[in-house]
């Protein structure tokens, strides 16, 4: 009985070595992954503020995009109307030009 007590006792020491072994590596396994999971916590602020400064580029961009749009529309409304006042105004600096330099005026009331 001595010597199942001795293999007892052996096996009893062994069990508390595995299972001293067993919870030091599991504690090292949480150690590893609480270090992995805050650098993964730290890496989803980081892109969530990324994330809101692009958004936040985006909506400025739509808004800058609209105005142009707006601006752009009117230019193209207005073109010819404002081609015909060009026109219109360089017709009669021409004629301006003309009396000044001593053209005939009735030249120019013949043509209109």
């Amino acid at each position: 009985t001595i010597r199942a007590e001795e293999d007892a006792q052996k096996a009893y020491e062994d069990f508390v070595k595995e299972t001293n072994a067993s919870i030091e590596a599991k504690n090292k396994d949480i150690i590893n992954k609480s270090e992995i999971k805050a650098k993964a916590e730290g890496d989803l602020v980081e892109a969530k503020e990324t994330k809101e400064g692009i958004v936040l580029e985006l909506e400025q961009l739509s808004n800058y995009n609209a105005q142009l749009h707006t601006s752009c529309d009117f230019v193209l409304k207005n073109f010819d109307l404002r081609q015909t006042a060009r026109d219109e105004e360089v017709e009669a600096l021409r004629q301006a030009k003309a009396i000044l330099s001593g053209a005939k005026f009735e030249e120019f009331l013949q043509e209109a």
